[in-house]
């Protein structure tokens, strides 16, 4: 047998909190006699539809909504394709994305989208610029997922 190995995952779920008895109910399942129906845990909904139930302490370990992510999910969640953006920022309506078109720059690089932001001030930039992070973005967890 081969040595086990430690992997890391991120991916993006939709859950809702159900106890054990309510997800067995709702599968139409017999609870186990054995198992406690008020155990507090999680509906989770995978990208592809897959439903399972997660206990909430195992939820709790593993996942972080999606409006209070760290600096490392914000940026896993740049390389699948999303755009993110912290609620610390001053303006409303700016996000960070990799650019699908790389015009003259020749390897992929992280931009700042401004040309949607809300400001009463005529003279703030709206444009699109590489960006970089600081060390106030990179430690900040109110980074969020931007539809």
């Amino acid at each position: 047998m081969e040595e086990k190995l430690k992997y890391i995952g991120t991916k993006i779920i939709h859950a809702q909190p159900i106890n054990l008895g309510n997800y067995n109910e709702y599968r139409c399942w017999d609870i186990p006699k054995d198992e406690d129906p008020a155990r507090e845990g999680y509906l989770v909904t995978y990208q592809d539809g897959y439903e399972s139930w997660s206990p909430k302490d195992v939820f709790d370990a593993a996942y972080r909504r999606c409006d209070a992510m760290t600096f490392g999910l914000a940026l896993e969640a740049v390389k699948k394709g999303l755009k993110v953006a912290r609620a610390g920022w001053n303006g409303k309506g700016i996000f960070i994305y990799i650019p699908a078109e790389i015009g003259e720059m020749t390897n992929p690089y992280i931009a700042i989208n401004t040309t949607g932001l809300q400001t009463d001030n005529a003279a703030a930039p709206k444009c699109v610029v590489p960006w970089l992070a600081s060390q106030t973005d990179m430690l900040a967890e109110d980074w969020m997922i931007v539809e």
